[in-house]
């Protein structure tokens, strides 16, 4: 029970392949008090039936390109849990034009667009719910190799992911002086609603399996379980970090 008595919330779900529902249900199996975010109402009667399976789970909406909308949230979060011990931010987004041929193509309003979702929502959500956030709370976002390296198909989604693993430190740096932590968890190729959007997705997944040094894919509950390391105690000592859950396949060269 790493999480017994913690509030967090764990933003955006889609369905129950998530890393961010795998996170949650593991928060939750130890202990949390979890608030799960849906992107719109649409996304939102999908995930109310899978809150079927953990009933103290409480739903919330997160769109965050929608100021009121978030404003709202904040409010719920005050008046529901008053304060919060951890923030799961698990959500990008690019346009489909822009995860195919190449990057050099990208448009401005697509650049624009898979930044604001994937980078400044995790500075907007910190900057909206830093007030209630308790000291030595946890905050955790979730990246990928595209990062920093070219990964076919992935394109924009790969800067809009460095810019994340930036604010990731730097929100590290402002947040510290109250014990707050900021890290980023950076999974392999995983089959979720998310990923399948980028082309390829299966033959990615089959070639990391092949060449990781544990020779397979990582999986969403081993995401949720270093997340869950992430949010708890045991972690008190890591911020601005990038931790890979990838197999291993990060670091293995040609």
């Amino acid at each position: 029970m790493l999480l017994s008595g913690k509030k967090g919330l764990v933003l955006s779900v889609t369905n129950e392949s998530s890393i961010g529902w795998a996170v949650a249900k593991l928060a939750y199996d130890h202990g949390a008090v979890v608030g799960v975010g849906a992107q719109n109402e649409r996304n939102g009667e999908r995930l109310a039936r899978l809150l079927e399976t953990a009933p103290n789970m409480r739903m919330h909406i997160a769109d965050f390109q929608n100021e009121d909308l978030l404003a709202k949230l904040a409010e719920e979060v005050a008046a529901t849990y008053g304060k919060l011990d951890f923030i799961v931010h698990s959500a990008a987004f690019a346009h489909k034009e822009d995860l195919q041929g190449r990057f050099i193509d990208t448009s401005r309003a697509g650049f624009g667009t898979a930044l604001d979702i994937s980078a400044y929502s995790l500075v907007r959500l910190c900057r909206l719910l830093e007030p209630l956030l308790n000291d030595d709370a946890s905050i955790l976002t979730m990246s990928y190799l595209g990062s920093t390296r070219v990964v076919a198909n992935y394109n924009v989604m790969g800067v809009a992911k460095a810019a994340l693993e930036a604010s990731v430190r730097y929100l590290a740096q402002d947040l510290g002086v109250r014990g707050i932590r900021v890290n980023t968890v950076s999974p392999g190729p995983i089959n979720t609603v998310a990923a399948r959007g980028i082309k390829g997705l299966t033959e990615m997944i089959d070639y990391v399996g092949e060449r990781a040094p544990l020779r397979r894919p990582a999986n969403q509950a081993e995401v949720a379980g270093t997340s869950l390391y992430l949010l708890s105690d045991l972690s008190r000592g890591v911020t601005g970090q990038v931790i890979y859950v990838d197999s291993g396949y990060n670091f293995v060269g040609v």
